[in-house]
This record gives C-alpha cells, sequence and structure tokens, in this order.
C-alpha cells in the first residue's frame, strides 16, 4: 500500500479573529500548543506512518509563503496552490491530479488542517484500517466521530450497526440537524460527526468525479494535461480552467452520492476547534470556571469566560460572565460565546 496524504489548508479562519489574520490563519497559530502551529501538530502526528515526502499541503498563494516556514520538513513541491478557492471538491480534485501524476496507484488521506486529536496512536491505527477497507473495496472510507452530546454544530453520519474501529457501511449522510434531531441521533446509537476526513484510492475518487460531478471530472483531465502550468498559480490557463469550477463541498457533490462509502466509528479525543468556545474542552479552567491565557486575569463576580491576552497586561472582569475576550496589540474582541459563531459578521463590516 502506498499512502500518501493531502491536508487541506486554505482556510481564512475568520471565527478565530482577531488572532487569525488572512495572512495568519487559524492552522498557524500557536493555539494550542505554546510550541507547534495547528498545521505542525496535524503533520507531526501523521508523520509516523506517512513519510515527509508523500505528505502534501493544499493552500492558496496568500498562505503558501507561511505554510513552507511552518512545515520544513516538507518538499516545497509538496505545497499545492490552488488559484481560485472553489470548495473542496475542486481542492481535493486538484490534489488527487496533482498527487496522482507522482503516484498514480496510491490511497490518499485527506485531513484539515486545524484539528485536535488526543489520542495521535490511536489515529494512526484508525488511518491504517480505513486505508485497507478503501484499497480492498474499493470504496471511500471516512472517520466518524462518536458524539458525547447532542451537537447541532457537524454533520452527521447514519450507520445500520456502530462499533468503535469495526468498518461500517455509511446509510446516509446528514446535515446539521436542530437540537431535538440531534438528541434522537445520540441515544439511537447509530449516528456518528462527519469528521470531514476521508481515506479513497485516487483512482477510485477520480471514478466518482466522472460519475457524480462530470464536469469537474472534465475540467480537471484538462488540468492533468497542462503539464508544468499546473502547478504555476498565476498560469492564465489553470485560472482560466479553475474558473469553470462550480463551488461545491465534497460532502454535497460526492459523498452524498456515493454508493460505496464506510465509515470507521472512532472515539480518540477530536475537537474541530470550530470557533472561540470550543477551547472550553481543551483548556484547564481557572477557579471560576474561564479559560484564560496569556494575560494576568482578575474576575470579581465573573465566570465561565474564555480570556485570551497578551504578556504583560492585566485584564479584569467584574460582573461578567459567559464571554469571549481577546486582546491583540492592535484589536479586541468581546462577545458572547453564543454568537462567538457569528465573528465573520464584524469582518464583513470592517472590510467594506
Amino acid at each position: 500500500m502506498q499512502l500518501t496524504v493531502f491536508i487541506m489548508a486554505g482556510g481564512s479562519g475568520e471565527r478565530f479573529w482577531p488572532l487569525s489574520t488572512r495572512e495568519k490563519p487559524k492552522q498557524l497559530l500557536k493555539l494550542v500548543d505554546e510550541n507547534r502551529s495547528l498545521i505542525r501538530m496535524t503533520v507531526d502526528r501523521i508523520l509516523p506512518i506517512v513519510p515527509a515526502e508523500r505528505i502534501f499541503i493544499g493552500t492558496n498563494a496568500i498562505q503558501a509563503k507561511g505554510i513552507a516556514e511552518e512545515l520544513p520538513m516538507l518538499p516545497t513541491e509538496n505545497i499545492i496552490i490552488e488559484p481560485l478557492f472553489k470548495d473542496t471538491a475542486a481542492a481535493i480534485g486538484f490534489g488527487s491530479v496533482v498527487i496522482g501524476e507522482k503516484y498514480p496507484d496510491a490511497t490518499m488521506v485527506v485531513l484539515a488542517s486545524d484539528h485536535l486529536i488526543k489520542n495521535e496512536e490511536n489515529f494512526c491505527k484508525r488511518i491504517l484500517t480505513a486505508a485497507e477497507v478503501a484499497e480492498g473495496k474499493d470504496a471511500i472510507v471516512t472517520l466518524g466521530i462518536k458524539p458525547n452530546k447532542p451537537e447541532t454544530g457537524y454533520g452527521y453520519l447514519e450507520t445500520e450497526e456502530c462499533y468503535i474501529g469495526e468498518p461500517t457501511r455509511v446509510v446516509r449522510f446528514w446535515e446539521k440537524p436542530n437540537l431535538h434531531r440531534a438528541e434522537e441521533y445520540v441515544a439511537s446509537g447509530r449516528y456518528l460527526w462527519n469528521s470531514g476526513m476521508f481515506i479513497f484510492g485516487i483512482n477510485t475518487m477520480m471514478g466518482a468525479f466522472e460519475k457524480y460531478l462530470p464536469k469537474h471530472a472534465a475540467t480537471l483531465e484538462k488540468i492533468s494535461k497542462l503539464g508544468e502550468a499546473k502547478r504555476d498559480h498565476t498560469s492564465k490557463e489553470l485560472n482560466d480552467l479553475f474558473a469553470t469550477f462550480e463551488k461545491i463541498s465534497i460532502d454535497f457533490g460526492i459523498m452524498e452520492k456515493f454508493d460505496n462509502t464506510f465509515v470507521i466509528p472512532v472515539d480518540f479525543g477530536w475537537n474541530d476547534i470550530g470557533s472561540y468556545p470550543a477551547l472550553d474542552e481543551v483548556f484547564e479552567k481557572n477557579d471560576q470556571g474561564s479559560v484564560v491565557r496569556g494575560s494576568r486575569v482578575v474576575e470579581v463576580s465573573a465566570g465561565n469566560n474564555i480570556i485570551l491576552g497578551q504578556e504583560g497586561k492585566v485584564i479584569a472582569a467584574l460582573g461578567v460572565k459567559d464571554l469571549v475576550i481577546v486582546d491583540t496589540k492592535d484589536q479586541l474582541l468581546i462577545c458572547s460565546k453564543a454568537d462567538a459563531q457569528n465573528i465573520k459578521k464584524v469582518l464583513e463590516i470592517l472590510n467594506k
């Protein structure tokens, strides 16, 4: 088995403003580990089973330099620059073309660049099992997270039976549910969170594009014939072809339609760190139930906050709770935890 990895790292991380910027998005932040960024943690996690020369990063021109500096162990040619953002179907298709040119019969593992996984040894074990299933059954395999609460922020995978570590067929993909439906999912024991991690043979995925996204497939075929131009994000030919991609996710475009999808239920301490409130599950809390990083924080009649500040600065919180407070050199965010998902609305106003 020839295992390759494609890490998607083109996101802007808007929900982590003001820490995250377009040039230095969430995946490049040392958000969890003082010495390593999230993308460095992602690469380190997979290195025990895949060598550096077979790990590829999909990103954009703005972030490519920062990623290269953060990951010096990877060959520079393994950073695949997309000329335009056209969602995950185009990103994975383009990555498959580039990687498939060098490793035509490879099995590919698609990972996000900014997730946290506590039990990394178990993670590697499940990836290897998924790769065996993908290769043996010509399947697309995903890892499904065993839910520990009725979460409305994730999509769900329905299965007929669900045992940790045992591959099983996906009955159906379900979009993000309301709370009542999420409670039913968790109570049934047959539903898993969709982690967004996919494992497949490159040839299997290209066949799925031909069947379910034929226009994408035709564009990818043209891109494959560009020669060196396909690796030049300033190339007019590549930009013109990318512009023809419909913006659609791999979930909508292929996964929800593909008829040979398996899932491996897993429980290795996964957190997608999707917004500031996710940090409640990552860090230890102080006596007031708050997450505090960076600054010296004084809380009086306050608690259950997330306060991220700067060294040498004092932040005082008086009579407030359930807030997110993020203080950087030139920007300050104060919002309720409940509204933290909407930070991008602030950016829309600031960017006008």
